[in-house]
């Protein structure tokens, strides 16, 4: 592939949203050592890709411009790099970029370590929609103790914005172990989310939904929290006696929260968790997936020709799963 150009989306600094968007043609990068070069067949958005371009991440990422964003990619190897064994040309895979960087494109490399194969009952975008979603899922829970594997003592899970890229997953693995779920989300994903295996499920508009109450009136041993705006008091109220809630939004009043609860010695925990690559359990979940037992629920597709729509919509954040751009 050398020599040859690609078409992808980058931006050259922070802010400006979908209008920073610009296409262009750039060289089709080459395999390092422990890397393989995969074409393209699916990228999927997450919001942390837009926010990267606000500056959360400032100044850690993006690590230079002009910056291709997007970490979540399926598709198929092309060519490896020196030392790669697991993987030859031809073979469909799933992966997740170094540096959130390079999914919006053709071509993209990636390491070895954070690709796995993916078996043929996968499509690209359900590959793609599974990475940093489902990895997210996977950590928020196993931070706040639920098993996945159906041992141990069944625990009251509360899924919060559960028909989201993260929630929907959570649901799904939180099932997995066997665990009583109730779930929020808006009204027109009530059907939905119930579908993906939710015990309980309440409109968040709603006084019962705003307040966090089980319907049953059960105390939540765990709260995946993917939502934003709900205050330490209203989680606090609805916890048991021993109470963790796992923050996934990264925000001031949440991470305050999180200092307090840590020096203040109390019962009722706050856990924040930051997404980690992993490999071994980014297999894992491909598996669960290949077997029929996690499903991923794409919401929109999109061309790479109109990827600045799907960039707007995720900022939107009304998406029912995943949204995934197409080269």
């Amino acid at each position: 592939m050398a020599g040859k150009v690609m078409r992808a989306l980058q931006y050259s600094g922070y802010g400006g949203g979908v209008a920073a968007l610009k296409h262009v043609e750039l060289p089709v990068p080459s395999p390092k050592k422990d890397e393989v070069l995969i074409k393209v067949e699916a990228a999927a958005l997450n919001p942390i890709d837009w926010k990267i371009q606000n500056g959360v991440m400032r100044p850690f990422q993006p690590s230079k411009f002009p910056h291709v964003p997007v970490t979540d990619t399926s598709g198929e190897v092309i060519e490896v790099g020196s030392g790669v064994t697991k993987f030859k040309a031809g073979d469909k895979v799933v992966a997740m970029l170094d540096n959130f960087s390079g999914g919006l494109a053709e071509f993209a490399v990636a390491k070895e370590k954070l690709t796995v194969k993916r078996p043929e009952q996968i499509s690209a975008a359900e590959g793609a929609g599974l990475i940093a979603a489902g990895l997210a899922a996977h950590q928020a829970l196993t931070a706040g103790g639920v098993s996945l594997d159906g041992t141990g003592k069944i625990k009251n899970v509360l899924v919060t914005a559960a028909s989201g890229g993260v929630g929907h997953y959570a649901v799904q693995l939180a099932k997995l172990g066997g665990h009583h779920v109730t779930a929020t989300c808006g009204a027109r994903n009530l059907e939905f989310v119930k579908n993906l295996g939710a015990d309980e499920v309440l409109d968040y508009k709603t006084p019962e939904g705003a307040a966090l109450k089980s319907p049953s009136g059960k105390k939540y041993d765990v709260v995946i929290n993917c939502a934003e705006g709900i205050s330490w008091s209203t989680y606090q109220r609805n916890l048991s006696e021993y109470g963790k809630v796992v923050n996934l939004p990264a925000s001031g009043s949440t991470m305050w929260t999180f200092v307090v609860k840590k020096v203040t010695f109390s019962k009722k925990k706050m856990v924040m968790v930051f997404l980690s690559p992993n490999g071994i359990t980014l297999e894992y979940l491909v598996g669960l997936a290949g077997e029929g037992k996690l499903k991923t629920t794409v919401d929109s597709t999109f061309p790479l020709s109109k990827a600045e729509d799907a960039w707007g919509k995720c900022i939107e954040s009304h998406a029912t799963g995943k949204i995934i751009v197409e080269p």
